[in-house]
């Protein structure tokens, strides 16, 4: 199993979540929403073979945590994982736009000039604004688009500009969200679940949760379980050796 994108230290108990997730041998990237929350997430996660840690700086927060940028940069050195990042436009973070983007484009310059990261981006009502930058400044990072909500128009672009994109339980629940699921390619599909901000509509959903999306995805590719479970698996091999082609070239 595997959970693309979860916020492993914001559960009431994070320890109990990463026991758990490594005894049933899900494979987490633990996605932090400040440079400082890395630190924290390493030191929570420290022997688990299967958990690798991103250093994030989470639109929300730009607006007041932007000069930690610095930091943001100072620990990408120490993981070829980045998130979570990116652009927020919904009306509560309308006003920081312009800042969103200029500390967005930032990171992934930076990104860039460290021969390329694995980015897991959040594009809630700014799909366009990612896109824009996406294309004009990544040429070695592999993006994935975490919880797409932009139109069909925003994904077939997204498409051709050869982004991956994390899916999880929450997506199902719509109609917009199955359409745009059905229409993302296979090959470049992870599961993810965006615990603890994502529930179940009475607990957070959990890395292990990622499991109910192998029903559904099973039917929309018209294929068997197994066969979905065997394509994520070839999907995060083939995405991080990208990134390792990348490097040593």
């Amino acid at each position: 199993m595997i959970d693309m994108h979860c916020h492993l230290d914001l559960y009431p108990n994070p320890g109990r979540v990463i026991a758990e997730a490594d005894t049933r041998k899900a494979f987490v990237l633990a996605v932090t929403t400040t440079p400082q929350a890395f630190l924290g997430n390493i030191r929570l996660t420290e022997g688990r073979k299967r958990i690798r840690v991103a250093v994030g700086l989470h639109p929300e927060l730009v607006a007041s945590r932007y000069k930690e940028i610095d930091d943001v940069r100072k620990f990408m050195a120490q993981t070829k994982y980045v998130g979570e990042i990116g652009i927020d436009g919904s009306p509560d973070h309308v006003s920081s736009l312009e800042l969103q983007s200029d500390v967005f484009s930032t990171i992934v310059k930076d990104a860039e000039s460290y021969g390329g990261r694995i980015l897991s981006i959040h594009s809630r009502g700014a799909a366009t604004g990612v896109l824009d930058l996406i294309e004009t400044n990544l040429s070695k990072s592999l993006p994935i688009l975490h919880w797409f909500s932009g139109t069909r128009k925003e994904l077939d672009r997204a498409i051709r500009l050869g982004c991956w994109f994390s899916v999880g339980p929450a997506m199902l629940r719509s109609r917009r969200g199955r359409e745009l699921l059905a229409a993302i390619p296979r090959n470049r599909l992870l599961t993810e679940t965006d615990g603890p901000f994502a529930t179940d509509g009475k607990l957070p959903l959990l890395p292990w949760d990622v499991e109910r999306m192998l029903p559904r995805l099973a039917e929309l590719q018209e294929c068997s379980e197994t066969e979905v479970d065997e394509q994520l698996h070839h999907n995060l091999r083939a995405l991080v050796g990208m990134l390792d082609q990348t490097n040593e070239a």
